[in-house]
């Protein structure tokens, strides 16, 4: 595909304001992209990022005001007819989501989302020549053709992206645009992902334009980086020259944060008192067989480790080695099929009913969606009210105080300013805070957090991680920190365990790891983790 024009994409002067609300979501916002560039849009949550992506789609809200002019590859987008629109989408623009399950439909196979989208574009087209056509696109990006009848259930998260990218270019837009198309990815897969989107947009000649909180990623794959606050540009220029020199109130910030996440800080020191032993645990999942012959999948196979008072214990791995299947066995969650989980010395495996209520008191987790942990309907006072009442250590009558205080520990305050709210109307580290707040209720030993900043912009993610350490200085929290990203772990934990297929291959002091891995699997996570000072 060949660009005609310089600019493939010109934004001017456009405002955006959404049904029954005076505010403006976008407010004269400027923005160009040339014709094979890769430029990536920054902001913290809010912000607008993805309403740009949304208008520049013209799939915003019905009674929304959207005024200014939007020329894509000279169309303008706010004047044209809604039939052009349809056949724009697909040939001058393509799509990648966050959530690559929004976008394929679990009763179409990977194939007939192919065909379908080429035939909407093309019905003339023979379907000898649109199967062959979607065959291609499937090997393009690293999917055997053979799987062309498969569901999208019977796909990996990376491999599911992969058909997101696939659909995306099919019609060769001279625009892609990828919506944090790596959030929900462990860094190996997502800088696979990355460096598959960039190359077939390199060979296609397409614009990208990146739309992420992730700074380490945009300066990675973007030559040129525009940061938006508050609906407006603030800051657009190369790369390199917003990480060395920036000049906006959010640019600095966004830096700082990037710098604090990656720069080893000063730990609490973890005291002598061992409060969980794990011990030769594993946790086997039956897939059939023959009775004497089963067959397993091994998700936690013979995994030992311990964790002392006020320690960070960090467990790394890519998708689908354990790590969840780890929280959830030290939970409770899920049957254990060997091995101990020693709480404060006490076997769990040897307590009932109220006996093990009581200890379970002791392991709280922190889940990565925050708000999916929290209860739509339920206000703030409510979720965290819930668990204490459960376990009656309060009344209806003091509960709300011990709420108070508890909101007041996590740094939500005035109190009465987030007491009455329901979820929706909190922002993700708003959410995240009230779910450390309900795990906190109860006074645990060990806070399990399960990749719960992956979800949060940079400057969440770092207020987030003060907060725990916080916490943990305060409370002597034991924490195991559960992540895909080893740059993080090695900052904010004390020790590293490295997990694959079940099985731990590497740990130690977590700077060490991070510096000087050993196993192939650490030295790839090392390599792809991804930094504001590293090029790619």
């Amino acid at each position: 595909m060949n660009c005609s024009q310089k600019d493939v994409l010109n934004i001017k002067d456009l405002s955006v304001s959404y049904p029954h609300s005076k505010k403006w979501v976008l407010e004269e916002l400027n923005l160009n992209m040339a014709c094979g560039e890769r430029l990536a849009l920054l902001g913290s949550s809010g912000c607008g990022k993805s309403t740009v992506a949304k208008a520049l789609l013209q799939i915003i809200p019905p009674g929304s005001i959207c005024r200014g002019e939007i020329l894509l590859s000279g169309n303008n987008l706010l004047t044209i007819s809604n039939e052009a629109l349809h056949k724009l989408r697909g040939e001058l623009i393509g799509l990648v989501f966050q959530d690559p399950g929004t976008r394929l439909n679990p009763l179409m196979t990977i194939g007939e989302h192919l065909i379908d989208t080429l035939y909407a574009h093309q019905p003339d087209q023979s379907p000898s020549l649109i199967r062959i056509r979607a065959e291609e696109l499937l090997d393009k990006v690293g999917i055997n053709p053979q799987r062309f009848n498969s569901y999208p259930h019977e796909f990996s998260g990376g491999m599911r992206q992969r058909v997101a990218i696939a659909l995306a270019i099919a019609l060769n837009p001279p625009l892609i645009i990828a919506d944090e198309p790596t959030s929900s990815l462990d860094v190996s897969i997502a800088s696979q992902i990355m460096g598959e989107l960039s190359f077939l947009c390199d060979e296609l000649g397409s614009s990208l334009l990146l739309i992420t909180h992730d700074l380490a990623i945009a300066s990675r794959w973007c030559s040129r980086m525009a940061i938006i606050d508050q609906g407006r540009i603030v800051e657009d220029c190369p790369t390199q020259q917003l990480i060395d020199s920036p000049r906006s109130s959010i640019a600095k910030r966004l830096v700082a944060a990037a710098k604090i996440r990656e720069e080893s800080t000063p730990l609490v020191k973890p005291g002598e008192t061992v409060v969980l032993e794990v011990d030769r645990l594993r946790c086997w999942h039956a897939l059939g067989g023959t009775p004497w012959k089963p067959s397993w999948v091994r998700s936690i196979d013979e995994v030992s480790f311990s964790l002392r008072k006020g320690e960070t214990l960090g467990v790394v791995g890519v998708s689908g080695c354990g790590k969840s299947t780890l929280c959830r066995a030290l939970l409770g969650l899920i049957p254990i099929r060997g091995g101990e989980v020693k709480l404060l010395g006490t076997n769990l495996a040897n307590l009932k009913g109220s006996d093990l209520k009581v200890f379970r008191q002791s392991l709280q987790m922190v889940f990565q969606d925050p708000f999916a942990s929290l209860n739509p309907k339920m206000t703030v006072l409510e979720a965290i009210s819930d668990p204490l009442l459960l376990h009656d250590l309060a009344t209806k009558t003091s509960v709300k105080e011990k709420v108070r205080l508890l909101l007041q520990q996590v740094g939500l305050t005035p109190v009465d300013n987030f007491i009455n709210r329901l979820p929706e109307h909190l922002s993700g580290g708003q959410q995240q805070r009230v779910a450390i707040a309900r795990s906190l209720s109860l006074s645990p030993k060990v806070l399990i957090c399960d990749e719960s900043i992956s979800m949060l912009d940079l400057e969440i993610q770092s207020d987030i991680l003060s907060l725990l350490r916080l916490l943990q200085k305060n409370l002597g929290l034991a924490i195991i920190f559960v992540t895909h990203d080893l740059s993080v772990a090695s900052s904010f934990c004390h020790r590293v365990i490295v997990l694959e297929r079940g099985r731990i291959v590497e740990e130690g002091p977590a700077e060490q790891v991070f510096q000087t891995p050993k196993s192939l699997l650490t030295k790839e996570l090392v390599r792809f983790s991804p930094t504001i000072f590293s090029t790619p």
